[in-house]
């Protein structure tokens, strides 16, 4: 009983909590002297303190990549040299622009998957790599689209792709060699109906424009104004009836216009307007010579 009722009396003292008890040992210690500090810590933490600031106003602020690119420019990482290549159709000068190139970029501070993203919405690029070559070069390689064709819809000219994707709007002659396609649905059929005509090389090589009727069957316009009209179905049984047309009486060097096979049992044939004028006048004078006949007799 005695121990108990000196626990309790007035001399007692609270005890802090363990945690607590080595700051206030360390905060003693700090102020009595018996710690030393280094005589430039405290510059160097009111530094780093400015600078943690520095740098999160800088992120809040949208600013780090800026001084990132800035930073690592100045410290010799400055995109110097670009190499190129794949490039057929897209211009370097493009390349440069659609990265941003200044002579000031940074290699270091340069999104590799950024730049590929950008260059592979340039209309030729179908796939593009991006590459770092420390300290000062990237390396761009590309590979592009292949025309195709050239596709005409309404008044616009447009180069396609063999499954009949638009590259892009045909701009200029160099790729005047290539073949026109003309009507609705035409660039997404092309390549198959190219490919019927494979077997018939001597008639291709003739052909200017390949023109698509009302969604359903192709019209070809040859090299001498011919035009040759297909059936829907059946392309290669009328093929075989105008190879035939053409060797035995050389059809197609004709005055004619066009040359119907869309119909199975025969084979319809327009004349040109020179051909017709002139089968009016073989024609009257025929007339004129029977009558004047009929009325000698």
């Amino acid at each position: 009983m005695g121990q108990s009722s000196q626990s309790y009396g007035g001399d007692d003292r609270r005890v802090l909590p363990r945690p607590l008890r080595r700051v206030v040992r360390f905060a003693v210690s700090l102020a009595t002297g018996r710690i030393n500090i280094p005589r430039h810590v405290g510059t160097f933490s009111t530094f780093a303190f400015l600078g943690s600031v520095s740098l999160y106003g800088m992120s809040v602020g949208g600013h780090s990549e800026t001084v990132a690119q800035a930073v690592t420019a100045s410290a010799g990482f400055a995109i110097e040299d670009v190499r190129v290549s794949g490039n057929e159709q897209t211009s370097e000068i493009d390349i440069l622009q659609l990265l941003g190139l200044d002579g000031t970029t940074s290699l270091v501070a340069m999104d590799i998957e950024v730049a590929r993203k950008k260059l592979s919405e340039l209309p030729w690029v179908e796939y593009a790599e991006v590459r770092k070559v420390y300290p000062k070069t990237i390396e761009v390689m590309l590979k592009e689209r292949q025309a195709f064709g050239i596709w005409q819809h309404g008044t616009e000219l447009s180069l396609i792709e063999r499954n009949g994707n638009i590259i892009t709007s045909l701009r200029d002659g160099k790729f005047a060699t290539l073949p026109l396609f003309v009507g609705r649905d035409a660039e997404t059929r092309a390549s198959a109906f190219e490919q019927e005509l494979a077997g018939w090389p001597e008639l291709k090589s003739r052909v200017r424009a390949y023109v698509r009727v009302a969604g359903r069957r192709w019209d070809l316009h040859l090299d001498n104004g011919v035009v040759l009209k297909l059936p829907e179905q059946g392309i290669h049984k009328a093929l075989a009836v105008l190879s035939r047309l053409e060797s035995e009486q050389g059809i197609l060097d004709r005055d004619i216009a066009a040359v119907d096979l869309r119909l199975d049992d025969r084979t319809a044939v327009q004349l040109s307007q020179g051909a017709l004028e002139r089968r009016k006048e073989v024609l009257d004078a025929r007339t004129k010579a029977l009558k004047k006949a009929g009325a000698q007799s």
